[in-house]
């Protein structure tokens, strides 16, 4: 089984990228974020003619997500419980009765000195605890997006001019950290220790072409998970494409 995250910036705008994506790649679960569009709008047909099922979290031009699987999606949790967020930023389900995917899209606090970065620690602390209940549960549990967070300095092509930036802030980092505390491992860190492929280039500056990247999306999965895991890998294809994100697919491999 192949679970792939992707941050795909307007699942609208950028459909047809990520129609290529898929009849390429072939994934069986595909985690989107940033799909910017109300739950109504989001395309599901052009999806479920590819044989897909679907689920979107979404709201009007900002933020949301959205989970499609070739196995059935159940159980299905939009926003983290307790936590009044007005942002679409997590949902998790039961795919295929037995893998608990959790969806996410982090907030990116910038700038440091405002309200967002407060917002930012806060969202990452509630997201620990639903990981935490989570976790209780006899399941398989990957945990996939877009974190927001550059975790090393090798994460990113240029560590000094990011220092100041809320991705790459010690509170950030201890923040992410927490989130593997419960009970959960980093996909990169538990097959392929100390590697790294970044999985975002700005658009300015010809970023991608000269790969000034950064990483900001990952794989969480607990120890039942952990142990089926085969590869991981991120795949740079759709973002060399016209009319693409910023982000490019991020994936794993399970037995």
């Amino acid at each position: 089984m192949i679970v792939a995250t992707f941050n795909v910036n307007s699942a609208r705008a950028h459909l047809q990228n990520i129609l290529g994506w898929i009849g390429e790649f072939a994934p069986d679960v595909v985690l989107m974020q940033e799909i910017k569009c109300e739950t109504q709008a989001f395309p599901a047909l052009e999806f479920e003619d590819r044989g897909y099922n679907v689920k979107a979290f979404g709201q009007k031009s900002y933020n949301g997500v959205a989970i499609i699987s070739k196995h059935s999606i159940e159980d299905i949790q939009c926003g983290i419980p307790g936590y009044g967020d007005p942002a679409a930023r997590y949902m998790d389900a039961l795919v295929g009765g037995r893998l608990r995917v959790a969806n996410l899209y982090a907030p990116n606090g910038n700038p440091v000195g405002s309200e967002k970065f407060p917002y930012k620690l806060e969202w990452m602390k509630k997201l620990r605890g639903r990981l935490e209940e989570l976790i209780k549960n006899d399941e398989e549990i990957i945990v996939g997006g877009d974190f927001n967070v550059i975790r090393r300095d090798d994460m990113v092509y240029d560590a000094k001019s990011m220092a100041d930036d809320a991705v790459m802030r010690p509170e950030s980092r201890a923040a992410f950290d927490a989130l593997l505390a419960p009970g959960l491992f980093e996909a990169y860190d538990a097959i392929k220790p100390g590697a790294a492929e970044y999985t975002y280039w700005d658009y300015r500056a010809g970023a991608f072409a000269k790969d000034r990247g950064m990483v900001l999306d990952y794989f969480l999965l607990n120890e039942q998970a952990r142990a089926k895991l085969l590869d991981v890998g991120v795949d740079k294809s759709p973002r060399a494409c016209e009319h693409s994100s910023d982000h490019t697919p991020l994936w794993v491999e399970l037995k």
